[in-house]
């Protein structure tokens, strides 16, 4: 059997995290059990929820411990399958972690179609983060054609599609991205309506005269007060992320409650995990949605597994154009 190369956690990340926070180790891959599979990893996911799975603070799913492999998201082909559904070279996606190969319970990953191309959009425009941002948006934003829909970190993984989305349902897509190649990004590759760069743009006076129906917020802070204070009557805050805050000792509020109040507004957190009975659902439409070219995407790639550590922090520095992923190995014939 071959040997598996995998990223673990050395040490628990205080504030920003360090490389020296992950170490690079191997162990051997052993056969699957009934009912597992062992997977090839060919791709594998940075995403800023992985940041919170660090720490030890309560949080809705199990810390990682030192020594743990990384959680993340990953494609794969089957090598040995020990399960019916599943057949050596089949393709799979699921929780297989920053490794070379990953043993997983089969009722735990999902196929991938092959007519998927490419098939790293799996991880994000057909996958976790397209679903995020279609469960976020229609079912706890609910828009409505003609709304106006603020997306904030809508370069990111989860912004890009939501903005499309937005559109789909006929609003008005409004994005907060930084930099100006980021806020381009946002009008000529997404179709957004209007681009917000934050690094450069007071984004209270670039809101001036919006009224915001749905803000789809995935980094707190100081922005989502900004756009707070812009809110129309009857809005749907739909809580993502926090992205902005996941590195500070002392987060911060970044709403005022007094607010809600006074907009009559509804403010709402979700998890995609509460959608799963449903993912074939969102996976399905999306699938329609890229094939039809309304909903176009953009991949930031760093080669080899050793560079995931340097990948997840050059995300959560904003470093990354698109959906920021690791490629671990090419597909063998």
């Amino acid at each position: 059997m071959p040997v598996n190369r995998r990223i673990t956690l050395a040490a628990r990340p205080v504030g920003h995290p360090q490389e020296s926070d992950f170490a690079l180790d191997e162990v051997d891959v052993s056969s699957p059990e009934a009912g597992e599979v062992l997977v090839r990893v060919l791709w594998t996911s940075v995403d800023p929820y992985q940041r919170g799975r660090m720490s030890e603070a309560k949080s809705y799913a199990p810390s990682l411990q030192v020594g743990d492999v990384i959680t993340a998201q990953s494609v794969g082909h089957v090598v040995e399958s020990n399960d019916r559904r599943f057949s050596v070279g089949d393709l799979a996606v699921g929780q297989l972690g920053w490794q070379e190969y990953a043993t997983a319970r089969a009722g735990t990953v999902r196929p991938v179609p092959e007519e998927l191309d490419p098939q790293t959009l799996a991880l994000h425009a057909v996958g976790m983060t397209g679903l995020t941002a279609y469960f976020g948006l229609f079912d706890v934003g609910k828009p409505r054609a003609g709304d106006t829909v603020v997306v904030s970190c809508a370069a990111g993984a989860v912004g890009q599609i939501a903005g499309q989305l937005a559109k789909i349902a006929g609003c008005r897509a409004v994005g907060i991205a930084g930099g100006p190649e980021k806020a381009r990004d946002l009008i000529e590759l997404y179709g957004y309506d209007a681009a917000i760069d934050y690094k450069n743009d007071g984004v209270a006076e670039a809101l001036r005269g919006e009224r915001v129906d749905v803000y789809f917020d995935n980094v707190g802070g100081e922005i989502s007060q900004a756009v707070h204070r812009r809110l129309n009557l009857g809005a749907r805050i739909v809580i993502c992320g926090q992205v902005s805050q996941y590195n500070a000792e002392r987060p911060e509020l970044s709403f005022h409650p007094g607010l809600l109040i006074m907009f009559r507004a509804r403010m709402e957190g979700f998890l995609v995990f509460d959608y799963a009975h449903r993912y074939d659902e969102g996976a399905r439409k999306l699938a329609q949605w890229v094939a039809s070219g309304k909903i176009r995407w953009r991949e930031h790639v760093t080669d080899g597994l050793e560079n995931a550590p340097r990948a997840f922090i050059g995300m959560l520095n904003g470093e990354n154009r698109g959906k920021a992923l690791v490629k671990v190995a090419e597909r063998a014939e």
